[in-house]
């Protein structure tokens, strides 16, 4: 009888050391998922400000205020429309960017 109880222990043990293992193993892995999904942050595509806002701003007449303004918008949402005017759809951070009197921001 005393060995059959010894058994019956032994067996316990290993379950119950079994289960924590496995308890243990994934709350790393849920870790380790929730550590991958914070380091895959959106990072938007680079592009070069000042080349795209050379081509947007060529044909204005205040050359130098349409290259700030582009650049700045530029940066903050990493796209210029096409062409030296209009074409906003095409970028709608650059649309929506306005200054302190509502009027758009950028060229």
């Amino acid at each position: 009888m005393k060995l059959f109880s010894f058994f019956v222990i032994a067996i316990l043990f290993l379950q119950a050391s079994l289960f924590i293992h496995a308890a243990n193993s994934l709350a790393v892995k849920d870790g380790e998922v929730a550590a991958l999904a914070l380091d895959k942050k959106h990072h938007p595509k680079k592009i070069n400000c000042s080349h795209a806002c050379s081509r947007r701003c060529k044909e204005s007449s205040r050359k130098k205020i349409c290259h700030r303004a582009c650049k700045t918008c530029c940066k903050r949402c990493h796209c210029v429309p096409p062409g030296t005017s209009g074409n906003k759809e095409a970028c709608p951070c650059y649309a929506s960017l306005k200054t302190h009197g509502n009027k758009s921001k950028c060229p």
